[in-house]
């Protein structure tokens, strides 16, 4: 494999990788501070499982894309077009 090819897998892994880190975050820690700021009351202690595979999925994967424009512009891996 080509140099260009292995930076774009490690773009790939570590942006989804840091997506899904993040997005659990937001779903478990970030519902438990939601009555602070708002009148909304939460379950403490939120799951994926509870939130949904599908609503995570949806919460994570644009998370993840948004590292992979910036390590693309960081690593040079031409993923997005110039």
């Amino acid at each position: 494999m080509s140099s260009l090819t292995i930076r774009r897998t490690i773009v790939w892994v570590i942006s989804m990788g840091l997506g899904f880190i993040i997005g659990n975050g937001i779903i478990t820690v970030g519902f438990d501070l939601l009555p602070l700021f708002t009148s909304i009351q939460a379950k403490q202690g939120l799951s994926i499982q509870e939130y949904g595979i599908i609503y995570f999925l949806f919460t994570a994967v644009p998370i993840g894309l948004v590292f992979v424009i910036w390590l693309d512009a960081l690593m040079d891996t031409r993923i997005l077009p110039d």
